[in-house]
Parts: structure tokens; sequence; C-alpha cells
């Protein structure tokens, strides 16, 4: 999961409304509009260019996404446009539709009222990597252990177990992997974990249902 990292223009007094012009935030009487440029300089520039340069993409709210797609796509002559322009952009918003008026621009709407459901359904499938092993012995989850005897009396082969952190078991129908799913009442996946082929279903449901991870809305 990505981690969401926060630029912002704050006084040490805790004021962060309308830094960029007068009438960029009117909310509330604000009339201290266009506070910050005054203070900007080219350790400001640097720091705030050396951020746009590692990347990633954007999550907007509506207002920020508006008041930049009405501004930033027509400037020239600076460092910010190309990069805001080819950034991929996540809108959360329940009043903006698709399609955006900004490029590579994408309207999030899982908050939007009734689109939220919180049934899950859990399933999981074992997905054959290869299957030309079937003579051989089975092996433990212990590396150097075996399981079972040898098929058919033939000669035991000593194979050895894939670490338990991976994705991949050996087992007599060859190498595999079990893919544990989580849904919700869409089908849309939540969870996905992958663990060797041989792993058993029922541990795995604390598991992915702590994965599941849920925000207390203010």
């Amino acid at each position: 999961m990505s981690n969401v990292v926060v630029t912002n223009h704050l006084t040490l007094d805790g004021v962060m409304q309308a830094p960029g012009r007068p009438d960029e935030d009117l909310r509330g009487d604000f009339e201290h509009g266009g506070w910050a440029p005054p203070y900007g300089d080219s350790v400001m520039g640097s720091v705030m260019g050396e951020r746009m340069a590692q990347g990633g993409p954007l999550l907007l709210g509506r207002r920020t996404f508006e008041d930049f797609a009405g501004f930033w796509p027509n400037q020239k002559d600076n460092p910010f446009t190309a990069v805001l322009n080819n950034v991929q952009k996540y809108v959360a918003s329940t009043t903006l539709e698709e399609p955006l008026p900004w490029s590579n621009s994408t309207l999030l709407q899982g908050d939007a009222a009734g689109r939220v459901d919180w049934t899950v359904s859990i399933d999981s499938s074992v997905m054959r990597i290869h299957q030309h092993a079937a003579t051989l012995a089975r092996c433990s989850s212990q590396p150097g252990e075996h399981t079972g005897a040898a098929p058919n009396d033939k000669k035991q082969i000593d194979l050895p177990a894939e670490p338990g952190d991976h994705g991949i078991g050996r087992s007599r129908g060859g190498l595999s992997t079990k893919a544990h799913l989580v849904v919700d009442g869409y089908g849309r996946p939540l969870v996905i974990v992958l663990t060797a082929g041989h792993a058993s279903d029922s541990p795995m449901l604390p598991i992915l249902l702590a994965a599941i991870l849920t925000w207390p809305r203010s």
C-alpha cells in the first residue's frame, strides 16, 4: 500500500487557506489570500522541484483539482506545468463527473453514496506453475525434511522446501501457488495474498480480514 505524502503551505500559527491568490478561497470571509508568494525564494523552489521530481501520482480534492486545472495547463515557461500535465491525478469528489477536463485525471468514486458495500467474500484458488513433478516426493514446510513415502517405491528425492514467506510450494503435483482473495459486494478486489499452494485456507481468514483497512469518518 502506498503512502500519502502531503506538501502544503502552512504558517507558524496554523494558516494554510488560500496561499496563492487573494481570491483563491474566500470561505469564512478570509481576507488574507495570497500570503505565500512574498515568502517564496530559491530555497523553496528547489525543495518543491526536488519533491516533484520524485514522481508518483497526485491525490486531489475537488476544490484543489478545479483550481489547478484552471491555472496550470495554461502557464508557460515554468518547470511545473509539464510535470502536472503528465502526472497521474486522482480526484476525490462526489459531484464531478467523467471525463475530467485535465489530461491524466481519474475520478475516485469509492466514497460516493451507495458505492461502498461492506459485504466481503473470501475465496482461495491454487495455481499450478509446473505439473511435471507428479513422481516426486512431497516435501514438508521445513527445509530438508520429507513427508510421505516416495511414490512407487522409487528412490526418495529430497527437494528443498521453499521458505515460509514464499508464495510458492513444492508437492507431488509440482510447483504451485495459492491466491487468497477478498472482494466486496460488487466483486471489486480488496486484498490479495499469495502463499504456497499447500497452505491451508482457514488460517488465512484472520490475516485477510486484518488486511482490510478502513478509516473512521469525521
